[in-house]
């Protein structure tokens, strides 16, 4: 086979797989998956151990049908708290015996709806992917939900940072409604029991959604050093696109971490979405403005903001016409010919008929209606002929005095700046209030929001190892029974047909560039022997030469045996070999020339 056509084929065949690679490659769990996938295997290795010792046992297991492997089965197992911790919940209880539902009653809301009797259950996902793993469920919607749990001890802001983090799952979707948690202020009238939206806390931070409004809630209540009153602060919007994790039905992890120094991270997945520092990234901010506009300032009634007015000097020219309009007939239109002036534009409709129910003293004169007139269909127009209008070249409008500088031009009034009296300059924001609980007082009106495995603490190893026992097992778990990209996008084409052409673009346009790139170049045309043999240096075989053994080695008498040289070939090998030997005599003299001039020589020949 040709050459060419082998490379066409390898590159053609090279093309089609990396065309394909993108569609056939299945997604690939990273790293820490894989490790999280081995301990699930050893789990599944003991569970096949029982399976064959029994085959061993018995002796005419060689005979019997072979039998389908047995499903692997896969125990979650909770994830138990490494190092120190102030709150640590993963469920795998089952029970609520360590949280609080809320009894209370909703204030400024209607009757039906101001109780807080939205139900909890601790159960498993609707789809969980790890048997065993139960978790706390929003199960109600439309209604009120508080419910909340005391720490080991009261976390206190000193030296070591805070690290809250949990995980939650929108089973169904999110419509309207909030999945966010709130750190409980620790006072001494604080009573679980009557948890509801007014309670004091010291953070809120969690997702909150409603309509197309996908918010990431970070907000922490600081306390006024003059005035002793509390006031929300709030973190910036993060700049992340937050809609997935609304939407994709699976595990998140939320992480808030506030430092002593001041600065914040808000993580998704152990992802930072948000981050910023608390004296400059909040709204509003935390210290007030050390000076403040004078309210009791006003603007002089002589102020002149006005930085352009009209020319007072100015006088309008003699021959401006204010009175010409704008449009004039066009004086030099002509009306065209077959114009009907007779005929109307319109005309009754002759087919129409007076409806019987027609009644003229309630409804009128009757009259039929208007249809294009249809002898005016091959006219250029009827009824009577205007002239039409054009722009009036002397149109100049109604006379201004042009604008000049405002020579007593003052400004932009702004009242002047003084003190403010409210200020005060909190460089340790940090250093919140004491908290005691954590709780959930959410409205929704979504149900089955599953949240699990809460934990609070300052150290972050801790909280690594937490978050890799907990969310990594269900992340590793959720991507093994995720199907591959191939199905995914089959998946994506049967919503969205016009895929289809997209796929088929990928995979077909670079194979179709290659084949008409290496299979439609021109044909080398034969050359002859001696054409060949000019192409190179090397010393080559006399044609006449060949041409002669071949003669003698024919058998004799042999019909079309070819013993006799066309005396054209025999003068052009002849010629050949005339050229390739002054060729070599060229050589040999540009040879013995450069031998002449080297240095290497010079003193030979001079000896």
């Amino acid at each position: 086979m040709d050459r060419r056509v082998w490379l066409c084929i390898v590159m053609a065949t090279g093309v089609l797989c990396l065309s394909l690679a993108p569609i056939c490659r299945a997604a690939d769990l990273d790293e820490d998956d894989m490790d999280v996938e081995d301990d699930m295997d050893m789990d599944m290795d003991m569970d096949m151990v029982g399976a064959d010792e029994e085959l061993e046992e018995d002796p005419h297991h060689d005979d019997a049908p072979p039998k389908a492997p047995p499903t692997p089965k896969v125990t979650y197992k909770a994830p138990e708290p490494k190092g120190e911790h102030f709150f640590a919940e993963s469920f795998h209880r089952g029970t609520l015996d360590t949280w609080v539902l809320s009894s209370a009653k909703k204030d400024d809301t209607d009757e039906d709806i101001a109780k807080y009797d939205g139900k909890w259950e601790v159960e498993e996902m609707k789809d969980s992917k790890l048997p065993g793993d139960k978790g706390l469920v929003l199960k109600s919607r439309a209604k009120h939900h508080a419910i909340s749990a005391q720490l080991l001890r009261p976390f206190t802001f000193d030296t070591q940072p805070l690290i809250v983090q949990y995980e939650v799952n929108f089973q169904s979707g999110i419509d309207c409604g909030g999945a966010y948690v709130k750190l409980l202020t620790q006072t001494p009238d604080l009573d679980l029991d009557q948890f509801v939206d007014k309670t004091a806390y010291t953070i809120m931070f969690g997702p909150d959604k409603c309509g197309e409004d996908y918010k990431l809630h970070f907000i922490f209540r600081h306390k006024n050093l003059i005035t002793g009153e509390y006031e929300e602060k709030h973190a910036k919007k993060p700049d992340a696109d937050l809609r997935t994790y609304y939407t994709d039905k699976k595990t998140h992890l939320y992480t808030l971490v506030v430092n002593p120094d001041n600065s914040f991270e808000v993580l998704v997945d152990q992802m930072v979405v948000n981050s910023g520092n608390l004296l400059t990234d909040m709204s509003p901010p935390v210290n007030p403005p050390a000076e403040i506009e004078d309210p009791d300032d006003h603007k002089p009634e002589d102020w002149d903001e006005r930085p352009k007015i009209q020319d007072p000097d100015a006088v309008k020219p003699e021959d401006w016409d204010e009175d010409a309009p704008a449009q004039i007939p066009d004086e030099n239109a002509v009306k065209p010919d077959g114009w009907l002036d007779d005929e109307p534009e319109y005309i009754g409709d002759p087919d129409a008929a007076k409806p019987e129910d027609w009644d003229e003293d309630m409804d009128g004169e009757w009259e039929a209606p208007q249809i294009p007139n249809p002898a005016c269909e091959a006219a250029p127009g009827c009824g009577a002929w205007k002239r039409p209008t054009i722009d009036n070249p002397d149109y100049k409008g109604k006379w201004k005095a042009p604008m000049i500088d405002n020579p007593s031009y003052q400004g932009v009034w702004k009242p002047r700046k003084i003190p403010n009296p409210a200020f005060f300059e909190d460089l340790h924001p940090f250093r919140m209030s004491p908290f005691s609980a954590v709780g959930l007082e959410l409205w929704s009106m979504t149900s089955d929001i599953f949240f699990d495995n809460f934990f609070i603490t300052n150290d972050r190893n801790a909280a690594e190892h937490w978050a890799t026992d907990g969310w990594g097992l269900k992340k590793a778990a959720e991507g093994a029974a995720e199907p591959g990209l191939v199905a995914q996008m089959l998946n994506a084409a049967e919503e969205r047909p016009w895929l289809w052409v997209v796929y088929v673009l990928t995979v077909a346009l670079p194979l179709i560039l290659v084949i008409v790139f290496c299979c439609t170049g021109k044909k080398k045309s034969e050359a002859t022997p001696a054409a060949e043999y000019k192409k190179t240096d090397q010393a080559q075989p006399d044609v006449k030469e060949e041409e002669e053994a071949e003669d003698k080695s024919s058998p004799e008498g042999e019909e079309g045996s070819g013993s006799e040289e066309n005396p054209a070939e025999k003068e052009e090998v002849e010629a050949e070999k005339e050229e390739e030997q002054e060729e070599a005599t060229v050589d040999e003299k540009l040879e013995d020339d450069v031998l002449r001039r080297s240095p290497r020589n010079r003193k030979v020949r001079k000896d």
